[in-house]
């Protein structure tokens, strides 16, 4: 069993908040964000702010038989900052990327007087459940950082110890990923985990383990190690991965959405407040799954939520 919840248990979380959570999503004009939005408002666990040209989310809204006036829409042609602004006006206490390019996103977020800076590098954390295997376990950086340095990678650490505290993991285990098990100078990624593994054991002092280099067959099946011969408390207990770079990441996470029996849903670190990042290609479901692992975080978080 994992240590991390199940995207059941964040649903019956999430249906449990006591008054609904501000969200903005920026480039409101898509099915599927409407559609989850819509959903996540009946089930009494969000606010909806939809950002981007009104005419347009209300057409989309009439054709999906779906009740506008569940929305506080806002008229946007730069639908990302006028997400962000809600945020600096406590309308809101998370936001999610909808119908908008990346880029346009990112620029909004990471502008130095008005964005989401927090001074610690941006990355991905996908939250994956296997049913098949019981498995629950997060995976950074899947969508940001292409080639991102030790210190980057410190604070990726951070984030992804920090993300599994907050979803009630006391103590998780962290896998450091590689091609191998074994430092080698051939793989200079596998150089800087000595130093990542002391880092982690200085900022979290009994608060997590880590490990690496690990293979992906070793952090997520205990038979792996057992048949390679090695013994590691993180073999086959990975609570979270950490990726070397987006390559690896990306490539992991996709190999597993698109060809597992799986659930996921993804947020951005390193920012303000969380950010629901998935695909644009991503359906319904896994929208909703996003909002449920955000809203856990924002529950948890120290400062107050904004309804």
């Amino acid at each position: 069993m994992s240590n991390l919840p199940t995207f059941e248990t964040l649903y019956e979380r999430a249906s449990q908040t006591e008054s609904p959570i501000g969200v903005a999503a920026a480039g409101g004009a898509d099915e599927t964000v409407l559609t989850a939005l819509h959903q996540a408002a009946a089930f009494g666990w969000v606010k909806p702010y939809v950002c981007g040209l009104e005419n347009d989310i209300r057409s989309l809204c009439e054709q999906l038989k779906l009740d506008a006036t569940q929305f506080e829409i806002v008229d946007s042609d730069s639908p990302a900052q006028s997400a962000v602004e809600l945020i600096h006006q406590g309308h809101v206490s998370l936001m999610m990327k909808g119908q908008i390019a990346t880029p346009d996103l990112m620029k909004a977020i990471l502008n130095r007087e008005t964005g989401l800076r927090t001074g610690r590098a941006i990355g991905q954390i996908v939250l994956m459940e296997i049913p098949r295997d019981e498995k629950v376990f997060l995976m950074t950086d899947t969508g940001i950082s292409i080639r991102p340095t030790v210190d980057q990678k410190k604070d990726l650490m951070i984030q992804l110890i920090e993300t599994a505290h907050k979803l009630g993991c006391s103590v998780p285990n962290i896998a450091l990923m590689a091609a191998t098990e074994k430092i080698n100078e051939a793989m200079p990624e596998t150089l800087e985990m000595p130093e990542l593994i002391r880092f982690s054991q200085q900022e979290f002092p009994e608060q997590c383990h880590a490990s690496g280099p690990l293979s992906f067959d070793l952090a997520y099946h205990a038979i792996a190690g057992s048949r390679k011969g090695i013994e590691d408390p993180v073999i086959g207990k990975a609570d979270g991965m950490l990726f070397s770079d987006l390559l690896s990441a990306n490539l992991t996470v996709k190999a597993i959405m698109y060809t597992a029996k799986c659930q996921f849903g993804g947020i951005l670190c390193g920012t303000s407040v969380p950010v629901v990042f998935m695909s644009r290609a991503d359906d319904v479901s896994t929208r909703l799954n996003s909002l449920a692992y955000a809203l856990e975080l924002v529950r948890n978080s120290p400062t107050a939520s904004a309804t």
